[in-house]
């Protein structure tokens, strides 16, 4: 097991990540979400040795990685967020250079990369340059280099960034295979929360610096359970009618997009009293109304404020 324990990371005056703690055990996907700069990414950088915490500590089946590095770096493979490959190199070329970082025996590399290839389905691929590759196809290879040298934990930040509804289920069940054959622990990021709802185990939600809230998908959604969502589809978009609906003290997290309004509200709140006069006051026909049950998007909105921050 992985364990984090009172992580804390300041640079100059900003702390950009405050004692967490979060652990993750073989086998399991665990999801870790939050807003652009909660703090997410220096978690990862310190949880795979490349920086140091101010305060805290990282263990490894209970003992201290922080001064001896090596034995967590022999067991985890990360792929970053940003393709780290050599656009020139082929694929093959591209496997056996980071599998001689990692001193795999010239044999059992060649046959990683055998097998490496067919995971991420880019065996008839091997030898076309980097270069060439579309940027799905570049995804995939940067996971592939992270399996080469088969780690126990994998942690993979936001892997399906800016590529093309194919290649993001094909990584999608890629992941979860992995976790299922190989056993494979893996903490994963992503802003798409339908991808963390498909895949994860366990959720942790960060938000400046900070974990505010932990569970698996049912014990997150349960902060909500107080709350439903309405629904309105109208007939037409009115600005000043979401102005008004917003000055309402009894309504929260409003979304709009074009001539849809989705907000929550108190599962006891009768909020028709209030609807149906401003509808009135303001010409609005409602063509379609309905209720959802909170979803992990919902949440995260709920405790965040909002899905992305500059």
């Amino acid at each position: 097991m992985i364990e984090v324990v009172n992580l804390t990371k300041t640079f100059k005056k900003v702390r950009a990540v405050d004692e967490v703690n979060l652990y993750i055990e073989p086998g399991e996907i665990v999801g870790l979400l939050g807003p652009n700069g909660a703090g997410k990414s220096t978690t990862i950088a310190i949880m795979s040795t490349l920086i140091q915490p101010t305060n805290g500590d990282v263990l490894l089946q209970h003992k201290s990685i922080l001064k001896n590095p090596a034995a967590l770096r022999n067991l985890l493979g990360v792929v970053p967020q940003e393709i780290a490959l050599y656009d020139e190199l082929t694929a093959r070329e591209n496997l056996e250079f980071f599998g001689n970082i990692h001193k795999i025996p010239r044999q059992k590399l060649k046959e990683r990369i055998d097998k490496v290839l067919v995971q991420i389905g880019l065996e008839n691929e091997r030898k076309k340059p980097v270069k060439h590759y579309s940027g799905g196809m570049k995804r995939r290879l940067n996971i592939g280099v992270a399996l080469l040298h088969e780690p126990e934990y994998l942690i993979m930040d936001e892997p399906t960034v800016g590529i093309d509804p194919q290649s993001r289920n094909y990584i999608l069940e890629t992941v979860k295979k992995l976790n299922k054959e190989a056993n494979t622990a893996i903490i994963y990021t992503s802003h798409y929360m339908e991808e963390v709802e498909f895949l994860c185990d366990r959720i942790y939600i960060m938000d400046k610096g900070r974990i505010i809230a932990a569970g698996t998908k049912e014990e997150i959604k349960a902060i909500l359970s107080s709350e439903k969502t309405i629904v309105l589809k109208l007939e037409k978009h009115s600005n000043t009618f979401v102005d008004a609906l917003m000055k309402q003290g009894i309504l929260s997290n409003i979304q709009v997009k074009e001539a849809h309004i989705s907000f929550n509200v108190a599962k006891n709140t009768d909020f028709l009293p209030m609807l149906l006069p401003l509808c009135e006051e303001h010409n609005i026909v409602i063509k379609s109304f309905h209720v959802e049950e909170p979803t992990l998007e919902d949440v995260f909105l709920h405790l965040t404020g909002r899905a992305l921050r500059n």
